[in-house]
């Protein structure tokens, strides 16, 4: 290869104020005009962005010890439940939380579900949080109830930790039922009446590293609009998903794990999401730094939306039962331009991730790099890629009484 550089070069140029640096939409047209070499001679960093729901995130939080001590036990944060099985008064609370009762037979325009992501957000705006606790009571913790409030700013430690987040590639969800059903990705009408999808595309961290030769354990992300960094591969994470010739996955495949400290992050890029019928989570801001270490690494940054797939997937009766559901492969660009074609019939699609958000976070974590506020780190340990042999796994469904052997 021609270019071989390191991520130390590159903070010192950082560090220098000499650093090229491009957003991953603004590096397509610089390799169709200069090619794949010579881009990667030119630039040193293309940053990516995503802005989407991702269910499987959520914050540690430890509230300090009240007088008398309690250990906290049942908890309510603003009515919505929180896990307290840690230590006395850590909690950890759920981006998709929800109150006891249940909200989710809501499916009437104007019905609004609060659950956990909502009060991250509301938290990170600096609102008070109502705590409402109750305990058994110890020798050392005899506290057995408590009422009270508190604001980001007046407890310990408020740490975002989402063990799955930034989906390399989703299905496109349509459904063939009759009925109009409520789903996780949105509304979804009868007789493929419309089809939803969720993710930025071309600038999207995992289609931008699609074997993860640059992303790993350390890398320091943008997150929720402050540092934070890939603490693992994330839960789900399916590196062995089928690929094209480009090493682009044609399904769910590779995720990530990120870990941030709340306190520097802003309401703007952690939101609560209310789905009508279905319930709550959270829409998180992460935009991830590419080094363009070799000029193979920019012909991966240089990916647009034409060559991407992703599969359509029927939410009526495929998805639940885990039946393959797979009615073809469209791309991004087809999907971005407003329908697609399924089964010889046009579908009108709307993205449930912001990519005018995504576009905004891969500018910012430019801007921070270019003025030397942000430097790039190397993996300590780089994840699972596409041969490390791991598959997605079913829910093993047995008698739990018999053993062996499946219901």
């Amino acid at each position: 290869m021609k270019v071989n550089r390191s991520i130390e070069e590159i903070n010192r140029k950082i560090k220098s104020g000499k650093a090229v640096v491009l957003t991953a939409e603004e590096i397509i047209g610089v390799v169709e005009e200069k090619g794949t070499v010579k881009a990667a001679e030119e630039v040193d960093v293309v940053t990516t962005g995503t802005f989407g729901p991702m269910c499987s995130s959520g914050v540690f939080l430890n509230l300090g010890h009240p007088q008398p001590r309690i250990k906290l036990g049942e908890v309510y944060l603003n009515d919505v439940a929180a896990y307290a099985g840690i230590a006395a008064v850590d909690l950890y609370l759920g981006a998709t939380a929800l109150p006891p009762t249940d909200p989710t037979n809501l499916k009437h325009p104007g019905d609004f579900i609060y659950g956990g992501g909502h009060v991250i957000e509301d938290l990170v705006a600096g609102k008070e949080i109502r705590l409402e606790a109750s305990s058994y009571g110890t020798d050392c913790y005899p506290l057995k109830k408590i009422e009270t409030s508190f604001r980001l700013d007046e407890i310990n430690e408020a740490v975002l930790y989402n063990p799955r987040n930034a989906y390399q590639n989703y299905n496109v969800a349509v459904n063939l039922g009759d009925k109009t059903i409520y789903t996780y990705m949105g509304i979804l009408k009868p007789k493929m009446g419309n089809a939803n999808y969720s993710s930025a595309g071309q600038l999207s961290p995992l289609f931008n590293d699609p074997l993860l030769k640059t992303i790993g354990m350390g890398t320091r992300i943008f997150l929720g609009g402050g540092i934070g960094y890939v603490a693992w591969h994330g839960t789900q994470h399916n590196p062995s998903a089928s690929r094209d010739q480009k090493g682009l996955p044609e399904g769910p495949a590779a995720t990530l794990a990120l870990t941030g400290d709340l306190k520097q992050m802003q309401p703007r890029w952690l939101r609560g999401l209310s789905y009508l019928g279905y319930g709550a989570t959270m829409q998180v801001g992460v935009g991830i730094p590419i080094p363009i270490l070799n000029e193979e690494i920019m012909g991966y940054c240089a990916v647009r939306d034409e060559d991407i797939k992703a599969p359509v997937v029927d939410y009526e009766k495929g998805y639940p039962q885990r039946e393959s559901g797979n009615l073809g492969l469209v791309s991004y660009a087809d999907l971005k331009s407003g329908s697609i074609s399924v089964q010889g019939k046009k579908v009108p699609t709307a993205s449930l991730s912001s990519y005018a958000g995504a576009r905004e976070i891969a500018a910012t974590l430019k801007e921070w790099i270019a003025k030397g506020h942000f430097t790039l780190t190397e993996p300590a340990i780089k994840l699972p890629s596409a041969d490390a042999g791991i598959s997605l796994k079913p829910m093993p469904q047995r008698d739990p009484d018999k053993g062996e052997g499946t219901l």
